[in-house]
């Protein structure tokens, strides 16, 4: 393959930071998740020495920091481990942000962020002993009891965060994968002798969960097989005795895609509808690991929407431009546009006029996301 062949790996649209701020910004599908997730902590039974919660896909946080309010006003002195997996080094600063006030408000937290692969992360061990070599790991143990000396600790840690969290393209697929695997573990200080139980050790593989979120965690164009073997099936497996995996995915089903598919007719990345994924879990893993149940809930359960929020003084009789890029923006990073499509109808007002008449014909706009659960049948010992 020539170079002026191969693809152009710096115009992965889901890559884009600025249209992902923008994204998250002007749409309300965090708030969303983290309500729904919030649903199904009330089936969670966890047994000490606490509770483990993972974030398959930490991103900014904004999920998992709800999420923990929820899980707080539900188990206010359980300990908590709660482990997220994020590749962005902007994120994780973002995210860390974010929790000098979850120390504060539950003091006996284990927070853990790691840049692993899937099938690395929930247990923090790198899968060779070549990359076992390069791990980088931290401990820290924050002193004080409030969210402003929490988050001054936090700070300190934006150097590491910078140098650890360094990426390279993956010469097979281009994503962007770990320079080194690096965990950090951050707790309270004077917390450390009820939490001594659930801090993970280095190299330690006995890490499993009572709650995994899985959001939006692979490209929508992945087939089934992939989706399962490389992202889902790590993760079911680490799921503890009467744990549930709650995987939310985008449907397609929306008046998002619809903009999509004026533009380009026929375009469906949205392949994989929950019961085919549902299918290819029992097919890898079903025989090998009975003990794991998948669930699926009907439509009226199982889809959710969230929308763009407008601002008051929008109405559909008065969208004003930055409405309509907002709209453009959220419907194609929803269905993971490449950039170098989005150029080539960019040129004109087309897509404006487009989503513009989407925003009439719906009074808004909004998308549907759908779930389902994997759990584990409680008292099973791990295969």
């Amino acid at each position: 393959m020539t170079p002026a062949d191969q693809p152009d790996l710096s115009l992965r649209f889901f890559d884009n930071r600025e249209k992902y701020l923008q994204f998250v910004s002007t749409c309300n599908e965090k708030q969303v998740i983290a309500r729904r997730v919030a649903m199904d902590i009330r089936h969670l039974n966890p047994s000490p020495p606490g509770l483990r919660v993972f974030d398959a896909g930490m991103g900014d946080a904004t999920v998992l920091t709800r999420l923990m309010r929820h899980l707080h006003q539900r188990y206010p002195t359980v300990p908590f481990l709660i482990a997220g997996k994020e590749i962005s080094q902007e994120d994780v600063r973002i995210g860390l942000e974010r929790m000098g006030d979850r120390f504060s408000e539950h003091p006996q937290t284990v927070l853990v962020i790691t840049n692993m692969l899937y099938s690395e992360a929930p247990t923090f061990t790198p899968g060779s002993p070549e990359k076992m070599e390069k791990l980088n790991w931290l401990e820290m143990a924050f002193d004080g009891t409030t969210a402003y000396e929490f988050d001054e600790q936090i700070r300190e840690l934006e150097p590491i965060v910078r140098e650890w969290w360094k990426t390279v393209p993956s010469e097979r697929t281009g994503n962007p994968v770990y320079a080194a695997p690096s965990v950090v573990v951050i707790y309270r200080k004077d917390q450390r002798w009820p939490l001594e139980q659930i801090i993970p050790k280095k190299g330690d593989p006995n890490v499993w969960y009572d709650l995994i979120l899985a959001a939006q965690p692979f490209r929508a164009t992945q087939p089934a097989t992939a989706k399962v073997k490389n992202v889902l099936a790590p993760l079911a497996k680490s799921l503890a005795p009467g744990g549930n995996m709650v995987v939310v995915q985008s449907t397609g089903k929306d008046p998002g895609m619809e903009i999509i598919r004026t533009l380009w007719p026929g375009e469906d990345p949205f392949q994989t509808p929950r019961f085919d994924l549902l299918r290819e879990l029992r097919i890898q893993l079903g025989d090998s690991h009975p003990e794991l149940h998948f669930l699926s809930y009907p439509d009226s359960r199982a889809e959710f929407r969230y929308e763009l929020q407008l601002q008051p003084e929008q109405t559909t009789n008065n969208i004003g431009t930055s409405t309509l890029l907002a709209a453009w923006n959220a419907a194609t990073y929803v269905a993971q546009t490449d950039e170098q499509r989005l150029r080539e109808v960019m040129g004109t007002s087309g897509y404006l006029d487009v989503t513009q008449n989407v925003l009439h014909k719906y009074n808004g706009l909004w998308f549907n996301d759908e779930s389902f659960i994997v759990s584990r049948v409680p008292g099973e010992v791990h295969a």
